[in-house]
């Protein structure tokens, strides 16, 4: 069915599997798009300015394939939420293009409406009506449909998310997650190409977060749509998505796999985004780079230009590993903390530098004992330039003496 120039999409197969995405469409940077005639959404080239503010968005491009779970991340700010207001449609295109199921949406002088672009929305609030059954709420979306067809089409979508039985029930009587299920049944009821998703878990409490984000997966790969969701939660990204955008002051820092992110992030922004860092700078002499922890290879780089060496904290080796490595540096524990799968340990070397790092051997040491220490050699992450921001890594003691949760234990 089409209006206004866009496709109505055809609601996936329940029978059949979850679509995996191809390992070259994996590998594509988000703003390649080589089989663009297939894709769910094309984001072409946004820039987006409010009054003499500057610019909002720089030349932000993104395309998404059926299927796909694409997250976009970054701090308050980054232009993220603009980025996902143009693509539903609640603002207006100032530059670049946007197409959906493979036609245009906006672009300067188009703009289809939000109503029309075949997109289902779920927000931070859940922005569910009081006054309507829980089965009302799903159906105000289909209003294309008689009322036989919205009814059934809504109790089709309650059911997919485990909800039949509350149809009638008003949304005040339900839980937080249960208002989070009848939202996401809302936005895939109308069987949409795209699903655009706001912090969507960010009003759940921790355990029934990690429940409600497993369940979230299976039902937007089962509904066949490409999804694109807004958080400024790490761990949440590299959970929920196949693809994650790093935005940074309106523009892409870097866009990859999860894995690709953490292993090779493509700036010092995009290393501090997924965890802590312990970070040394230097100055380059013969490719190498002198550090409190030897030296370290900086192949490429001119003599005299400054540069900074990043290694995560589970990247530094401890004890019998560091001497194994034959370049080892002697230190004494000033703190450690059990943060339950991992424990994290401050070194102060001989120096007088601090190191963090996270071991998983239940052996920890005590404070005030001497350990070995040394980088690992196959996960140092090295940069030109000075530090851009003051390091993260002074913040891990101050949050671990405050808090030893799990908190920091994403990445272990």
């Amino acid at each position: 069915m089409k209006r206004f120039g866009l496709t109505f999409g055809a609601r996936a197969d329940k029978s059949a599997p979850a679509i995996a995405l191809p390992d070259d469409l994996l590998a594509q940077s988000c703003a390649a798009c080589a089989r663009q005639d297939a894709a769910a959404l094309v984001v072409d080239g946004l820039r987006h300015e409010y009054g003499d503010q500057g610019a909002t968005l720089q030349d932000v491009s993104l395309c998404l394939h059926p299927g796909e779970i694409v997250a976009l991340v970054g701090p308050s700010g980054c232009g993220k939420t603009t980025t996902l207001r143009l693509i539903a449609g609640l603002e207006r295109l100032q530059e670049g293009a946007l197409r959906i199921g493979g036609l245009m949406a906006a672009a300067p002088g188009l703009h289809v409406p939000a109503e029309n672009r075949n997109i289902g929305m779920m927000f931070q609030d859940y922005a569910l009506f009081p006054h309507l059954t829980v089965a009302e709420n799903v159906a105000f979306g289909l209003g294309r449909l008689d009322s036989t067809q919205r009814r059934e089409q809504a109790l089709e979508a309650l059911a997919d998310v485990g909800l039949a039985e509350f149809a009638d029930r008003y949304p005040t009587t339900m839980s937080g997650g249960q208002q989070q299920r009848v939202a996401l049944a809302r936005a895939l009821a109308p069987r949409p190409n795209v699903v655009l998703l706001d912090e969507p878990f960010s009003g759940l409490d921790a355990e029934l977060r990690r429940s409600v984000r497993s369940d979230a997966i299976h039902l937007l790969k089962a509904a066949g749509a490409a999804a694109l969701m807004v958080t400024h939660d790490p761990e949440e990204a590299l959970f929920m998505a196949e693809r994650i955008a790093v935005m940074r002051d309106g523009r892409i820092e870097q866009c990859d796999t999860p894995k690709a992110l953490y292993d090779h992030p493509a700036s010092p922004y995009v290393a501090r985004f997924f965890s802590e860092v312990n970070e040394f700078a230097g100055t380059v002499r013969a490719n190498l780079i002198r550090t409190p922890m030897g030296l370290v290879e900086a192949p490429g780089m001119a003599d005299g230009a400054q540069a900074l060496v990043m290694a995560r904290p589970e990247h530094i080796l401890v004890g019998e590993a560091a001497l194994e490595t034959g370049a080892s540096f002697a230190g004494n524990v000033s703190f450690a903390r059990w943060l339950g799968r991992t424990a994290l340990i401050e070194v102060r070397l001989e120096t007088g530098e601090a190191v963090f790092a996270r071991i998983s051997d239940k052996n920890w040491p005590d404070e005030g004992e001497a350990v070995e220490v040394a980088l690992d050699p196959e996960h140092v992450h090295v940069f030109a330039g000075d530090r851009d921001a003051a390091p993260v890594i002074a913040d891990i003691a101050k949050r671990d003496r405050a808090n030893t949760s799990e908190s920091l234990a994403f990445s272990g």
